[in-house]
């Protein structure tokens, strides 16, 4: 199955570990050139180190999405060495959950512009040169708390329903410029983060326990994996997915209440 993405530049924000080096990779492999952003410049360039000895052609840009000026920078430096950018994947981000009461106004707006507000600026960066080429894909990386938001899961539930509304907004304007706009909710992933969680909360058990033990509530009775995530960025980066735009796809397993 050819994803035509040969001639076609993506940035993948928080590519250097997780869903975001998943995607990277993935669409590397399927021919486009990728820049990946993150903030950690030992781990980006471990990412890049890696995905290049795979005879991938990718640069990675230290940048740090939740402030303006640095998103900025970076994206001139991608423009600088790559002309343009046909593929915005915007992942970086965390998952930061907590009683309502407890979160203060400087976690909401931490909260804010590390998702929501990275997400706007990214976007409307590369706007311009998707509308003159008549030709773009941005996804924006959530999760399924933006459709079902549980209790104690602010800030994040609450930036990401805004980022799923962003997305709506954006393929509207998009459609006619053949801009396709969607959000690919993330459930339960196996990720550095889990890996993180497992060490710190439950280091005699296996990991495989772990994780099934996690997934008791998921239909399909397992996590899923970063590369089944990214196969299906990658289609909806493609000419593949073409009818595809104003979408927001649970990747979960069918654990969601909320289709």
């Amino acid at each position: 199955m050819d994803l035509n993405i040969k001639d076609k530049v993506a940035l993948v924000t928080g590519g250097s570990k997780g869903i975001g080096l998943a995607v990277a990779r993935a669409l590397a492999k399927s021919g486009a050139t990728v820049a990946i952003l993150a903030r950690g410049a030992e781990t980006l360039q471990t990412a890049r180190a890696s995905l290049v000895g795979e005879g991938l052609n990718v640069r990675d840009y230290v940048c740090d999405v939740s402030k303006a000026s640095e998103i900025k920078t970076a994206f001139d430096k991608v423009i600088s060495d790559f002309g343009k950018v046909d593929i915005l994947v915007n992942n970086a981000g965390t998952s930061r959950a907590m009683a309502f009461e407890t979160v203060t106004d400087e976690i909401w707006q931490a909260d804010l512009d590390l998702k929501l507000f990275a997400a706007i600026r990214m976007s409307r960066l590369v706007w311009p040169g998707m509308k003159e080429r008549k030709w773009g894909r941005i996804i924006n990386v959530l999760n399924t708390a933006a459709k079902a938001p549980p209790a104690a899961s602010a800030p994040t539930s609450v930036s990401r329903a805004a980022g799923m509304a962003l997305t709506k907004v954006l393929a509207g304007e998009g459609g006619e410029h053949n801009i396709l706009v969607n959000a690919l909710l993330v459930g339960l992933i196996v990720s550095d983060q889990w890996v993180k969680r497992h060490a710190a909360t439950a280091p005699n058990i296996e990991f495989s326990d772990f994780t099934r033990n996690l997934a008791k509530g998921v239909p399909l009775g397992r996590m899923g994996t970063t590369e089944e995530f990214a196969n299906l960025a990658c289609f909806l980066a493609s000419d593949l997915g073409s009818y595809i735009t104003g979408t927001a796809i649970n990747v979960d397993g069918g654990r969601s209440p909320v289709v």
